[in-house]
């Protein structure tokens, strides 16, 4: 999958759930059963074969994630080298890049927005700068606001928006110092239900 730089509704549309791709889930709601195109209002989702289950499920876990095929392959490998339960594994691989944890932490309202300000160096990681999207973040591992970029407009009510943010309960984040931690690998109830991660596993298993 190359990079789309389409309508993010569009995505979340074709497959009848929103992805998390926009910040404003009320506006993706408003059309999320109608799919994309001249004839999307007359169109009737069709039952799908178990193969066409599979790739549906695939392509959703590399919207959500931003991720492209290579990608995404790998940390499906890794997940099956890995000790444990494969589709376990995969979940708490994806969630712990450094981008998505940014976004967990309340950091930013989308992930896309969270690649984009690791890749502009706006975090500290243990202290130091991380521009490195992928990086997989572990237990005790800190990330920041860097100092130099706390006054920047991007971050303008961050404060607030933290406080109010859900947090999941495998990071713990500080307001005031616009600071989070990673306290514990994320467990299966706070994995986001938009994919069946076990057909995933089954997708790759045959090829």
């Amino acid at each position: 999958m190359g990079k789309y730089i389409g309508p993010k509704n569009k995505i979340a549309r074709r497959f009848g759930v929103n992805l998390g791709l926009k910040s404003n889930a009320t506006k993706v709601a408003r059309r999320l059963n109608q799919k994309p195109g001249v004839q999307g209002a007359k169109y009737r989702r069709s039952n799908l074969s178990a193969f066409g289950k599979q790739l549906n499920e695939k392509q959703k876990a590399k919207y959500v994630y931003g991720l492209r095929e290579k990608q995404f392959r790998k940390y499906v490998t890794e997940a099956e080298r890995l000790q444990g339960d494969s589709g376990v594994n995969l979940q708490q691989l994806l969630e712990m890049r450094m981008d998505n944890v940014v976004y967990r932490m309340g950091f930013a309202i989308t992930r896309a927005q969270a690649r984009q300000m690791v890749n502009h160096g706006l975090f500290q990681f243990n202290g130091k700068e991380m521009t490195i999207t992928s990086h997989i973040v572990r237990i005790g591992d800190e990330v920041a606001v860097k100092d130099t970029n706390a006054k920047k407009k991007i971050f303008d009510g961050l404060d607030e928006r933290l406080s109010a943010a859900e947090i999941p309960s495998w990071v713990s984040v500080d307001p005031s110092l616009k600071k989070g931690k990673v306290v514990s690998k994320p467990a299966e109830i706070d994995f986001e239900k938009v994919f069946d991660v076990k057909l995933i596993i089954e997708y790759y298993a045959t090829r």
